[in-house]
C-alpha cells in the first residue's frame, strides 16, 4: 500500500494530485497521503490523498444519481462520447506517455503502448449499440414472442494496479460506461496522474459529470468499495493474495467480482524453434518494462540439453547489451522499477535464487545510472538450472529477471506451467504445428501464445488467466466484459386476440 506522510512536512513545490468527483477536482478531507515518486530520480514528486470511507460513500451517491440519466441515453449517443474520447487521447498521446513514464518508470515508447492497448478496448466499446443487442424469438408459442435485453448494473468500480495505469483503467471503464453504468475508479496510488487525466478527457468528450469518478486511496477505500451496497460489480487487477481477498469480500457482499492476480509465465523452447527469433522474443518479453508486466515471460523452458545450451549461448550477449536508462531517455531499453521497496524485493529474490542453488549467469543487482544514482534501477539478471522446487521459481518476482528451467522433453516442459500455482499466460516456440496444437489444447493456462511471446488477446477477444491468476468466472474486455457489466432481462409477451383462454393450474409450456 502507500507510504503515508502525514507526520512529515511537505516541501512547498511538491504538488498534490486531487480526486475527480462529479466532474471536478476535489482535494479531499483526509489527512493521510501517499508518496508519488519519480523512479528515475528516486525522489518524491507529488503526493496523493488517501480517501476516507465517507468520501467514497459520497462519490458513490453522486455516481448513482448520474447513472440514471446516463443509462437513459441511447447507446449510439454513448458511443459518440467514446469516439470523441479516443480522439482526445490520441491528440494528447505524447503528454500522457511522458506523464506515465515519469511516475511509473517505463520508457516513453512503452508508455505509448500502454495507452494504445487501452485505446483498442475503447475502440471496441464504440460498437456498444451492436454489443448490447439482445435476442428475439417470434412465435415461441401460440401468439407468444420472447426477447431479451441487456441493461446496465448501475454503479460499478475498478481497482487498478501501478504497472498499466492507462491500459487497465480503460479496459474497465471503457466497456462499463459504454454499457450505461457509472464508474468509480480507484487507481494505484503509486502513479495516479494518468488515470486522473483520462477522467478529465472523458468529461471533455461529453461524459456527464458524475458518471466517471476517480477516488484515490488504500485499503480503507478498497474495503469501502467492497462493502458499499450500491456498488454492484468490482473489477480488480493486482497481486494474487489481494485479488483473492477482493473476490471473497466482494462476493460476501453480493457483488459481481472479476479479480486478476499474479503470474509466472513460461516460454517453452522446442529444439526446432527459430533460435534467433526466440532470443529476441525472450529478451523483449522478460526485460521490457523492467519485467513489471503480468504477461512477461520470466521463465524459459528449453527442451533438451542441446537446446538449453544453444539458448543460453545466444541469450548472454543479448542480455549483456541491455542497460536501463532514464524513463524519458529515447534511447533507453527499459527504465527503473516503480519504488525503492520494489527494487529491494526484486534483489532479494535474486539473492534467494543464488542461495537455493540456481546458477546466476548475469547479476543485475547494484546497478546505478550515472547522474541518477538514487533512481530505482535494476539491471537484467539471468539464472540457469532453476528447479521447480525453488521458491524463487514458485513466486512472482515481477522484475527484470529471466530464469531457465531445463526440461528433457515436451511432456515435462508442459507440466511446469500446467502445475504452477499461476496460470496467466504461456508461450511455445516451435515450427511443429502438431506439437503446438496439442500443447495449446492441453496446457492448464488461460492464454497461450504460439511463437508469440506476450499473448495478450486483441480487444474484441477476452483477457484472463486460470488458477491463482484469476478469481471469479468472468474475463476482461471483449464480450466477456459486456456480459460482466450488464444484466440480462428476458421478456415473454402475448397480445390477446380477444378470446379468453381456459384457466390452467399447470406450468405453461410452448408446445
Amino acid at each position: 500500500m502507500a507510504c503515508h506522510q502525514e507526520d512529515r512536512p511537505m516541501s512547498a513545490d511538491i504538488r498534490t494530485i486531487p480526486h475527480f468527483i462529479k466532474g471536478k477536482h476535489e482535494a479531499g478531507a483526509s489527512d493521510r497521503f501517499g508518496d508519488v515518486f519519480d523512479p528515475s530520480a528516486g525522489e518524491v514528486q507529488a503526493r496523493v490523498p488517501l480517501a476516507t470511507r465517507a468520501e467514497l460513500v459520497q462519490a458513490v451517491e453522486i455516481a448513482r444519481e448520474a447513472q440514471i440519466g446516463w443509462a437513459a441515453t441511447n447507446p449510439q449517443r454513448r458511443a459518440r462520447v467514446m469516439f470523441r474520447f479516443k480522439a482526445l487521447v490520441e491528440e494528447n498521446m505524447e503528454d500522457l506517455a511522458r506523464m506515465l513514464a515519469s511516475e511509473h518508470g517505463k520508457v516513453v515508447a512503452d508508455a505509448k503502448g500502454d495507452i494504445q492497448r487501452g485505446l483498442e478496448v475503447i475502440e471496441f466499446a464504440c460498437g456498444v449499440p451492436h454489443l448490447l443487442k439482445g435476442e428475439y424469438t417470434e412465435g415461441a408459442g401460440p401468439g407468444i414472442d420472447v426477447y431479451s435485453m441487456r441493461q446496465p448494473l448501475g454503479v460499478v468500480a475498478g481497482i487498478t494496479p501501478f504497472n498499466f495505469p492507462a491500459m487497465i483503467p480503460m479496459w474497465m471503464f471503457g466497456v462499463a460506461i459504454a454499457c450505461g453504468n457509472a464508474f468509480i475508479l480507484k487507481p494505484s496510488e503509486r502513479d495516479p496522474s494518468v488515470p486522473l487525466r483520462l477522467a478529465e478527457l472523458m468529461r471533455e468528450a461529453g461524459l456527464p459529470d458524475g458518471v466517471l469518478n476517480v477516488v484515490h486511496g488504500d485499503k480503507e477505500v478498497v474495503d469501502a468499495i467492497l462493502e458499499h451496497p450500491d456498488v454492484k460489480a468490482v473489477s480488480f487487477v493486482g497481486s494474487s493474495d489481494i485479488a483473492q481477498y477482493v473476490y471473497v469480500k466482494g462476493a460476501e457482499n453480493g457483488k459481481r467480482v472479476q479479480a486478476m492476480g499474479g503470474a509466472k509465465n513460461h516460454g517453452i523452447v522446442m529444439p526446432d524453434a527459430d533460435m534467433d527469433q526466440v532470443v529476441k522474443d525472450l529478451v523483449g518479453s522478460a526485460f521490457g518494462s523492467a519485467g513489471e508486466r503480468c504477461m512477461a515471460l520470466p521463465v524459459a523452458v528449453p527442451v533438451g540439453e542441446d537446446t538449453a545450451n544453444r539458448l543460453i549461448e545466444a541469450l548472454i550477449p543479448e542480455i549483456e547489451k541491455l542497460t536501463p536508462g532514464h524513463s524519458l531517455d529515447p534511447d533507453a531499453i527499459y527504465g527503473p522499477v516503480v519504488t525503492a521497496a520494489h527494487k529491494a524485493r526484486i534483489e532479494s529474490y535474486i539473492e534467494m535464487g543464488v542461495k537455493e542453488g540456481a546458477e546466476l549467469l548475469i547479476d543485475g543487482r547494484g546497478f546505478e545510472l550515472q547522474g541518477h544514482e538514487k533512481g530505482f534501477f535494476v539491471g537484467p539478471s539471468l539464472f540457469d538450472r532453476v528447479r521447480p522446487d525453488m521458491r524463487s521459481y514458485q513466486e512472482e518476482i515481477f522484475g527484470p529477471v529471466l530464469q531457465i528451467v531445463r526440461a528433457k522433453d515436451l511432456e515435462e516442459a508442459a507440466r511446469l506451467p500446467s502445475e504452477h500455482q499461476y496460470g496467466n499466460g504461456v508461450a511455445i516456440f516451435t515450427r511443429n504445428g502438431l506439437a503446438a496444437r496439442e500443447f495449446a489444447a492441453k496446457v492448464n493456462v488461460g492464454m497461450v501464445g504460439i511463437n508469440v511471446p506476450i499473448p495478450v488477446p486483441v480487444a474484441y477477444h477476452t483477457f484472463g488467466g486460470w488458477k491463482r491468476s484469476a478469481f471469479g468466472d468472468s474475463n476482461q474486455h471483449g464480450m466477456e466484459g459486456v456480459r460482466f457489466f450488464t444484466k440480462i432481462k428476458t421478456v415473454t409477451q402475448r397480445w390477446p386476440s380477444g378470446e379468453v383462454a381456459d384457466q390452467s393450474f399447470i406450468i405453461p409450456t410452448m408446445g
